[in-house]
């Protein structure tokens, strides 16, 4: 398999490999079980994307962020939720893992037991991503726009080192929220109400 790097490197920690050729699915799914330890993403364009670890700061944040929404979705029941290690198989051929990732529970359920267990077919109905130091704020724009592109209808990106947050929904401008206190997933997610203030704390 023959690679190159792309320019990418040099503005974040992130490492892209341009792959020779595409991976069908048991190609990909086969690659990530031989490395377990390695956290990928694939590109709709067929680029292997190997993302760093977070530090600790960034850590804790997402702890206390799945905590938050945990407590809600177990109380809320209509859907599942998943964590930063969980990928999805976007419409548009990409592999994707949110830091934190909500289904619609007849969405979900409507998955065959294989796409269940392996990554699964469909694209979240609602996606998180915390920025942190070692990620480009274009490219996670630009991964947050993937994302309603192939079907989610509220996204949030969160960025803790200018304390603003970015609403991503179908079909409306991007809204940019200047050190919130609190953000609402109304209408989409009933009754949850992220303390942004506490995140950033």
């Amino acid at each position: 398999m023959a690679a190159t790097l792309t320019p990418t490197e040099e503005r974040d920690e992130t490492l892209v490999l341009h792959l020779a050729r595409r991976w069908d699915e048991d190609e990909f799914y086969d690659f990530c079980m031989l490395n377990e330890d390695l956290n990928v993403e694939l590109s709709s364009e067929g680029d292997l994307i190997i993302v760093p670890p977070t530090g600790g700061e960034t850590g804790n944040r997402n702890f206390e962020l799945i905590g938050s929404f945990f407590i809600w979705a177990r109380q809320d029941g209509t859907g599942k939720g998943f964590d930063s290690s969980t990928l999805f198989s976007l419409p548009n051929g990409a592999k994707r893992s949110p830091d934190l990732a909500w289904v619609k529970k007849e969405r979900w359920e409507a998955l065959t037991g294989k796409e269940r267990q392996r990554f699964s077919p469909i694209c979240p109905d609602f996606v998180v991503e915390l920025r942190s130091l070692s990620d480009s704020l274009k490219r996670l724009q630009k991964k947050m726009e993937e994302y309603v592109e192939n079907g989610a209808q509220l996204g949030w990106l969160l960025d803790p080192s200018t304390r603003k947050v970015y609403v991503y929904r179908p079909g409306a401008e991007v809204e940019v929220l200047e050190d919130p206190e609190t953000v609402s997933g109304e209408p989409l997610l009933r009754g949850f109400t992220l303390d942004v203030r506490a995140l950033w704390e």
